[in-house]
């Protein structure tokens, strides 16, 4: 998904090419497919949850185009400052999706964009993809830098990505 900061209208949805077709891939090997996300526009007064759960619904929508879906959305609705458990990096999202889909983390891996994504899957001890959004490759880079985030894959597309997680086994 296109990150267009504090996206309120389902509407203005865009997703990266070949993303329907990766998650349809991996979910063909067995993947169930889960999103994580910080949505602290919820708490910055800029999105409503409804506008949040729209914009998921809208995804997947557009993902059953591929043969694809995602089976269930978590999101941390706080600021960062509030170093709340459930905001990534830390891990209780990724945790809940875990009970709530019993899901085995020794056969998952984690395909995100920035540094926060990577910091959780290392934290959950899980392989990581990273997949910077074009044109702020060096920027995601500053931040991996900074904060220590080694992905375990790296790769220009999400359907990159996906393979390479795929072929590791």
């Amino acid at each position: 998904m296109v990150d267009l900061h504090y996206l309120a209208e389902a509407d203005r949805l865009e997703i990266y090419g070949g993303v329907g077709e990766a998650l349809a891939l991996a979910r063909a090997h067995g993947f169930r497919i889960v999103c994580v996300t910080n949505q602290s526009g919820i708490e910055r007064g800029l999105v409503t949850r409804e506008d949040v759960e729209r914009i998921h619904a809208r995804l997947n929508e557009r993902l059953r185009a591929a043969g694809a879906h995602v089976d269930a959305f978590y999101y941390c609705p706080h600021l960062p400052e509030h170093k709340c458990r459930c905001r990534k990096p830390g891990t209780e999202l990724f945790e809940r999706a875990r009970r709530d889909l019993d899901l085995e983390l020794n056969r998952s891996a984690i395909v995100g964009d920035r540094w926060l994504d990577i910091e959780a899957g290392r934290r959950l001890g899980i392989p990581t993809a990273l997949v910077p959004p074009p044109g702020h490759e060096a920027e995601i880079e500053a931040e991996l830098r900074e904060h220590g985030a080694i992905p375990d894959v790296r790769a220009r597309t999400f359907r990159a990505a996906v393979l390479r997680v795929l072929a590791r086994g």
